[in-house]
């Protein structure tokens, strides 16, 4: 064996050499030094997603014999999730120091790092041998960490959900591989796609929807979504907030590589109309029952259930335009949904107020927050001229690129009108901080630094992704 080609994996020895870090100063350093751990953890992240952005890592490489693969997309989408995970990290800080998390504190950055190294490999995988190492090595950890606050019921409750759940969605997942493995005799992408034509038959078409199930749990797709709101309110805010944008960007990420490379063969004739019911159901029962949501956390669960819907129409886009918009989309979406997330973080770390209700007559007494609150919002509503609508536009874009289908175009008017319901619930939530009126009104408080910091980067992505065409016309160039 070649060991050098470990060198191959750049962006995975960085992220181990900052987990190591952080696990040897959590191992080693005094009870004193520990209260910075979170600030190093945070630093060190910071400068490993600096890093990422070299251009010498934006090159094309293969290694053990095909399984691993690099390429400037690949490099982009990493730095993407690096970039969410350094605005998790920085909202965390007051948190993971808080009396309750501070004895483990050092296990949450540990953790998180892991599930942050298995994405790695589930987007950089070309044989499902390694993409199933990268799934589990991303969805174990996330198990610790959703029921990290250990003396809440609800942290119980929300990680045997997950536990489950992450149990039978990998059991469904390998079933279908296992099918598609009797089929073509191979695990790697680039085999099983030139195969699969001649193995077309009802046992490909069962392997393919065993697949897509799989994919449909760990992306929150309906009727695969049930778990998502329970765990999202009972797992911290912080956990909450990474597995809504994190791991359902990684998610999405591979789950457009698996359908594309290989089963793209099979899009008319398998998973076309398969994909078509899941962005219709996911789109629309997301809305429809977001609506219906007081607490902020469930709210915002039915929120992102439906922005994966969208994330998904960038997937029928098969062409350069469908990857840029998908990783565009997933760039807007870490900074909106993260905004959000910040905002009720800093409220919950100190006043322990999660319900929508609570909001009302915020922008009186903590007018920052209610602002960063509504811009997010608009966001994700996709109102112009904020990330979110420019978002929207091209996944919608990418879509109908080059097609004449009547079935695609009314696929696009239903997510249209799907949007224009979602305004409903978005809007809400800024009528109760600005308009509604309170009697007992959350009290002015200054949130933590770092979560202030956070909130910052996020805003600025939300109004300069929406102003500046360059992260777009970068990603769309590199696409091609």
């Amino acid at each position: 064996m070649d060991y050098s080609q470990f060198l191959a994996l750049k962006q995975e020895i960085g992220l181990f050499i900052v987990f190591l870090i952080v696990f040897l100063y959590d191992t080693f350093a005094s009870r004193k030094a520990q209260g910075a751990l979170p600030v190093v953890s945070t630093l060190l992240m910071v400068l490993f997603t600096l890093t990422g952005f070299c251009p010498c890592l934006r090159v094309d490489t293969s290694a053990f014999a095909g399984m691993y693969v690099t390429t400037p997309v690949i490099v982009a989408i990493k730095n993407i999730l690096n970039v969410g995970v350094v605005i998790v990290l920085l909202q965390s800080v007051k948190w993971a120091n808080s009396d309750f998390i501070s004895v483990r504190r050092g296990e949450f950055y540990e953790l998180t790092l892991l599930t942050l190294l298995g994405m790695y490999f589930m987007i950089s995988s070309r044989h499902f041998l390694m993409f199933i190492i990268g799934l589990e090595t991303a969805s174990l950890p996330l198990c610790a960490l959703v029921a990290f606050e250990k003396n809440r019921y609800e942290s119980h409750e929300a990680a045997i959900k997950y536990v489950l759940t992450a149990v039978f969605s990998s059991a469904i997942l390998l079933m279908g591989l296992s099918y598609v493995y009797g089929l073509t005799g191979t695990l790697y992408y680039a085999e099983i796609s030139r195969l699969c034509v001649s193995n077309m038959g009802v046992m490909m078409v069962i392997a393919l929807a065993f697949v897509i199930a799989g994919f449909g749990f760990k992306i929150s797709l309906v009727p695969f979504h049930l778990w998502t709101a329970d765990v999202y309110q009972g797992a911290p805010t912080s956990v909450t907030s990474y597995l809504s944008v994190i791991s359902k960007g990684s998610a999405a990420f591979a789950f457009m590589v698996v359908l594309t490379q290989v089963f793209g063969t099979l899009y008319s004739e398998a998973w076309e109309w398969m994909l078509y019911a899941l962005i219709i159901l996911t789109i629309t029962v997301g809305n429809l029952f977001a609506m219906r949501q007081t607490n902020m956390k469930r709210f915002l669960a039915f929120s992102s259930i439906s922005q994966a819907g969208y994330i998904m129409l960038a997937v029928i886009g098969d062409n350069p335009m469908g990857v840029s918009a998908l990783m565009f989309y997933v760039l807007v979406y870490v900074f909106s949904n993260l905004a959000a997330f910040g905002v009720i973080g800093a409220i919950e770390n100190a006043t322990g107020k999660l319900d929508m209700s609570d909001y009302n007559g915020l922008y009186k007494t903590n007018p920052r927050l209610a602002f960063t609150m509504m811009l997010a919002m608009f966001s994700l509503a996709g109102i112009p001229p904020f990330a979110g609508f420019f978002s929207k536009f091209f996944v919608f874009t990418s879509t109908l690129n080059g097609t004449d289908s009547a079935a695609l175009y009314v696929l696009v008017l239903i997510a249209l009108i799907n949007t224009i319901i979602s305004l409903y619930y978005y809007l809400l939530v800024v009528k109760a901080m600005f308009i509604n009126d309170s009697e007992t009104p959350i009290a002015t408080f200054r949130s933590a630094c770092s979560e202030r910091l956070g909130m910052w980067i996020c805003v600025a992505g939300i109004i300069g992704l929406g102003i500046v065409s360059y992260f777009y016309d970068y990603l769309l160039r590199i696409a091609a």
